[in-house]
This record gives C-alpha cells, structure tokens and sequence, in this order.
C-alpha cells in the first residue's frame, strides 16, 4: 500500500468517528464484559506481519469498541469531546516527534510552550511566573509538594530528608493524587491530613487552623496546604483568599490544585470562585479537562521558578543535553521529565484560535447547561440534588420519597443500567454514604436535549427496577 493511499485510508476512517458523533441512534459504547471482550477480540501479537491493510482492519475493530468520547453523551470523567484545532495539533506534534528538553532539539516548540506558561502565568496573578507542562494534575501535586519541601528545605533534593516529620494538609474531598505525592515525595500517607469541609464540600479554614496546631503539638512540621479548586464529586472550590492569609501568617507553602477548576479564570461571572489565588505560592491546571484538549496536556505554575529550577537541578550534570549558552531557555531544566512530548502545540492553536473570549464563553455556556441540568432536578418530584452546586458537577440521584427502596442500592442499579445500555454515561461516586449520579459537563457536544434525555433515563430506569422489570439486551 503506497504512502498516499495509506493515509487516504486513514483520514477517511478519522473524518467518519468524527462525524458518527452526530447520529444520536448510535451508542457511545458497546458493553461487554473484560472476559468477554478478551476472548472475542484477536489482539494477538503475530510471528508473520499482517502488512498496512491488517493495520486498516484493526484500526477499524479498535474504533468499533472504543469509548465514543468525542459523543455529547459522554458526561462520565471531567474531559470529553473533540476540538478538531487541537487534534490538528496533536496530529502535527506526533508527525514531528520533538522532545521538550532542550531548544536545540524543539526549537519552535520551546517558545510556544514558553508563551503558553507565561499567559497562564498572568492569569493566575503570578507576573514573575514559571513552570512547566506535565501529564496531569496528579504529577502536578506532585511538583507543589516537592517545591514546598524544596523551599522549606533547600539542600533536600540533594541530602535528603525525614519525611516522617512533615505534615501537609488537604481538604477531606481533595484528589487522590495528594497521596501519591506524600508517597513520592516521602512523607508518607499518614502525614497528609484530610481537613474538615463545609456543607458545601470547601475546606473549612477554622478546621485547618486547628489541624496545624494539633500537628504541631504531636511533633510535626507543617509545609503544605493544598487547596482544591473544583473538587472531584462537587466541584467544590476552596476559598483560596482564606486559606493564603492562613499560610503566609503561618509560614507554609501553599499549593492549589486547580486542575479541574482553573479553567473558571476565564469567565469574568466565574472567576471568584477562585478569589486568592495570585496569593498562593503554585498551581496546577489541566488543559485536557475542561478546555478540551486532547490527553495530556496540563500546566505546573509557580511564583518563584528559582525553586522549580532547584527541584530539577539533577539535569545540570547532562552534559550530553544541557550547555550553558542555552541555559535559558531549555525547558528540560523545569521539569522531572527527560523525553518529554509537545503537548504545547495543540493548546497554542487551539488558543490562537479563539482567544481568551472564546475560553470565557465556553465555560460560560457549559455553566448554563449545568444550570438547565439543576433546575430539571429540582423541579421533579422523584430526583433531588445531592449537593450545592457552583461548577458543572451536577450532582443527583432518584429518589420519589416514597420510603420504600434502599436509594443506595437504587441508583447504583440504575447507573449500572445506564452503563450497560451505552447511551448516556455518566459515573457514580459518594457524597458521605449516600451513593450518587454525577454528570459532568466539560464536552461541547453536551446539548439541552441530551440532559432531558438523561433525566428521563433516570426515571424510566428506575421506575423498571422498583417494578421488577429487568433491563433490555
């Protein structure tokens, strides 16, 4: 197969996913069990090449079974949909295959990146800004925790440290990810303490101040807050305004992890939720959720870059890299990472594209449809909402007030159902006991109409359940 007609074949098979999302009859997944997909799927790794059309055939089995995540249906995780600029640029990134460490080898691309942290360097109120892109707001969790440590102790990265002294402090409804970073970093889980939030789901401030003292008094050091600004469930935001005065009057580092929530510095209606945060020392935020760029792309910021450059200061002794006429502007000395993607390109066109306003207006008008979601819920007798809302969490669950059901187990059936049938997905977690549907709205395909149908589902679901009727094949 000539170069040409391979890549006929394979934008022909890109422009059909792309446009299927329109048919509102097809489902966003096939279920099938992992024993049943294992066993009826050939994926085994032949001695005898299969040649370009065998890759054709494969690409097509693989895209039948995928998860349609560019579908407006697709309201389960906090990212979602297509943007054909940024797929555009992934596309390009790849066919160049540029590492990020040093200008030499991306040189284009560097200052793309660089004009990228820069701007959302101003955003955040950080005017003397840095940072670096990263594969997610995990491993930007990671990167405040290991800057808060370098700043308490500046020879750590070098001597090491005895992490079993140190506490750091998150909210009670914060990201997993802090976990792994007290396990990367070397404090340890039992040392991050999980501080009370408000009916709301935000971390309470007074509480916060009382775990630092009980911290203090058990023996432990204090040297990091990490406020979450859109929590996981809720999309709760932490006042960040409350907690810096807290941290600056107390000497810790304050980190905020604004991977799901930062995208609210856009919007002029929503952008005090995040009130304080030029007062914090760094955040993390992630470009993949709800701007709608293609996994992965997210950005670590901090204040003070000197203190990035020291917690990555292990590539100073690549000689066969790092020369000091380039040192600079080789991003390679920002980050943990050596062979580093472009993940900076398809953002940069994306954003070239549409500017600041057109980032406002999206987050504006996916809060608009959270809107339409809420006032759905709230004016039906058999669903409720489950918690305040201030982002495009909508959190609910069924629920007639007849007493008669286990509502726990009812709309974890329910959610099963709506899993296995493969329209409309959404996923299922905790607020305290009570099991809960969480649609998220972070996909430009989302419409009105689609969040009619998932309230209907809802109640046809499970008025199917309470009467005994088992679910469709």
């Amino acid at each position: 197969m000539a170069l040409e007609e391979f890549i006929d074949q394979l934008a022909e098979r890109i422009v059909s996913y792309v446009k299927a999302e329109e048919d509102h009859s097809k489902k966003t997944i096939d279920f099938l069990s992992h024993s049943s997909r294992s066993k009826t799927t050939d994926i085994k790794l032949p001695l005898e090449g299969l040649g370009p059309q065998g890759v054709m055939d494969d690409i097509d089995e693989f895209l039948k079974q995928c998860i349609k995540t560019n579908r407006g249906e697709f309201m389960n995780p906090l990212w979602g949909g297509m943007n054909i600029t940024a797929f555009a640029g992934e596309l390009i990134a790849t066919l160049t295959n540029q590492s990020m460490y040093t200008y030499e080898l991306a040189p284009l691309a560097s200052i793309i990146e660089q004009t990228i942290i820069n701007r959302m360097s101003e955003i955040i109120g950080f005017s003397e800004g840095f940072g670096t892109l990263t594969t997610g707001g995990s491993n930007g969790n990671m990167l405040g925790m290991l800057c808060a440590r370098q700043s308490i102790l500046p020879s750590s990265s070098k001597t090491g440290f005895d992490g079993s002294k140190y506490a750091a402090f998150v909210s009670s409804e914060s990201h997993y990810s802090v976990l792994m970073s007290a396990n990367v970093v070397g404090i340890g889980h039992q040392n991050v303490i999980k501080v009370a939030c408000d009916e709301k789901g935000r971390m309470k401030s007074s509480a916060l101040l009382e775990e630092i003292d009980r911290s203090r008094t058990n023996g432990l050091i204090p040297f990091c807050i990490i406020a979450t600004s859109g929590t996981t469930v809720r999309g709760a935001f932490d006042p960040i305004d409350e907690l810096a005065e807290i941290a600056h009057a107390e000497s810790i580092w304050l980190h905020v992890d604004a991977a799901w929530g930062g995208s609210c510095l856009f919007s002029s209606k929503k952008r005090h939720l995040m009130n304080g945060v030029e007062l914090a020392d760094s955040v993390c935020w992630d470009a993949h959720k709800m701007m709608g760029m293609p996994l992965i792309c997210s950005a670590f910021i901090i204040k003070q870059p000197e203190i990035l450059r020291s917690v990555c200061s292990h590539g100073d002794v690549a000689h066969y890299l790092f020369h000091e006429e380039s040192k600079d502007f080789d991003l390679g000395r920002y980050s943990l990472q050596c062979g580093r993607r472009n993940d900076s390109l398809k953002l940069w066109l994306a954003w070239r594209e549409i500017g600041d306003s057109g980032w406002a207006r999206m987050v504006d008008d996916y809060c608009s449809l959270a809107d339409h979601l809420e006032q759905r819920v709230t004016e039906d007798s058999e669903l409720e909402m489950m918690s305040h809302r201030d982002w495009t969490n909508v959190c609910i669950r069924y629920n007639d007030n007849s007493g008669d059901h286990d509502l726990n187990e009812l709309n974890a059936q329910i959610r099963d159902r709506l899993l296995k049938e493969g329209e409309i997905l959404v996923s299922r977690s905790n607020i305290g006991t009570d099991v809960i549907l969480r649609p998220v709205i972070s996909n430009p395909s989302v419409t009105s109409d689609i969040l009619d149908r998932l309230v209907e589902k809802v109640k046809n679901h499970a008025s199917d359940i309470i009467s005994g009727i088992p679910p469709s094949k």
